[in-house]
């Protein structure tokens, strides 16, 4: 499927994208391009991966003149680039409609001009009922994804999209500040211990776009079914983990945009989403323009009977389990 093609990481230098380099990197690939506007965490990938597959592009998405050079003749693009921290974006929530919207847009317009086979759009459970800028921001590159598809629905360039949860060791997750925390001897912070939170693995991620980039028509969002675990479960797993069983943990309370549980599909949704089995499908709602439909035609369907798909009403982790998943995230430095 890959072979002899040319793929585009947008924010390929973060988390994600390295676990993708990683995944394609001794494949029979042709050019693994990686975008971005830090050109520090760029000559450390170059440096780190010492292959001639990878080519490197400073620019930003904010900027579709700087995207030219980086997207001529690619062939899928998978789309990273985004303000991810929440309160980042509560601060400053017009830089983060600036790349998360704004930004999106410029990607998936050039990947239509410049005939990209397919583009694959990372969202996250925070765009679904968002509370925080950083969720808004991703609801609306959603919807972009769904408007240019259906737009675009016959100019040969498949767009769509994946959404999931805490990804375990990526930046700002939960699991590396706690083990931070006990490193330096100072106390957990918690927020409130009956908080949930989904999980998956980087490698999960990775294997939730694959998916999406073998399985997805225009307009599609994936989800992955994830266990989720309580924020007071996964402290103590980390504790387990360092053995420091008896460490300290404060209880500072809920800080603003924070939901008590993360949303993965809401009950409009699940309606129409298709169990796949691992994953979910969501389709796009493909109705054309004549706006009467939307005023005068119903769906005669109570969505209200319908469950959200939640990290407090999926399969929950134990300590146990937990502890031994954070074994295999390569954290064995937090040991030493």
């Amino acid at each position: 499927m890959f072979t002899g093609k040319t793929l585009l990481i947008t924010g390929g230098t973060g988390s994600f994208g390295n676990a993708l380099v990683n995944r394609f990197i001794d494949t029979d690939i042709e050019e693994i391009r990686i975008l971005s506007r830090d050109e520090k965490k760029q000559d450390s990938m170059r440096r780190k991966f010492n292959n001639e597959k990878l080519k490197f592009f400073l620019g930003d998405t904010r900027d579709r003149n700087s995207m030219v050079d980086p997207i001529k003749n690619v062939n899928f693009v998978f789309h990273a680039a985004a303000l991810k921290q929440v309160p980042s974006c509560e601060f400053f929530p017009i830089e983060a409609v600036k790349t998360n919207v704004l930004g999106s847009e410029n990607v998936i317009d050039m990947s239509i001009n410049f005939g990209v086979e397919k583009i694959i759009c990372l969202s996250t459970d925070k765009a679904v009922h968002p509370i925080n800028a950083m969720g808004m921001t991703k609801a609306l590159m959603e919807k972009v994804l769904i408007s240019k598809a259906l737009a675009t629905r016959d100019q040969g360039t498949v767009i769509c999209g994946t959404r999931y949860g805490n990804v375990m060791a990526s930046r700002g997750s939960v699991i590396p500040l706690f083990l931070q925390q006990i490193r330096e001897g100072i106390p957990i912070t918690i927020t409130n211990p009956d908080m949930t939170r989904f999980m998956m693995s980087l490698e999960n991620a990775i294997d939730l776009v694959l998916y999406a980039f073998q399985n997805g028509n225009q307009g599609d969002i994936f989800v992955q079914k994830s266990p989720g675990a309580r924020i007071d479960t996964i402290a103590a797993a980390v504790k387990k983990f360092m053995n420091q069983e008896n460490h300290a943990i404060n209880f500072i309370g809920e800080r603003h945009g924070e939901k008590l549980h993360e949303v993965l599909i809401s009950k409009q949704e699940r309606r129409k989403a298709s169990d796949l089995g691992q994953y979910f499908k969501i389709q796009a709602d493909d109705r054309n323009l004549n706006y009467d439909k939307f005023f005068n035609l119903g769906m005669h369907i109570n969505v209200y009977d319908e469950e959200e798909y939640t990290s407090l009403n999926t399969n929950q982790l134990d300590v146990e389990t937990l502890t031994l998943m954070i074994k295999n995230l390569g954290f064995e430095e937090f040991l030493d």
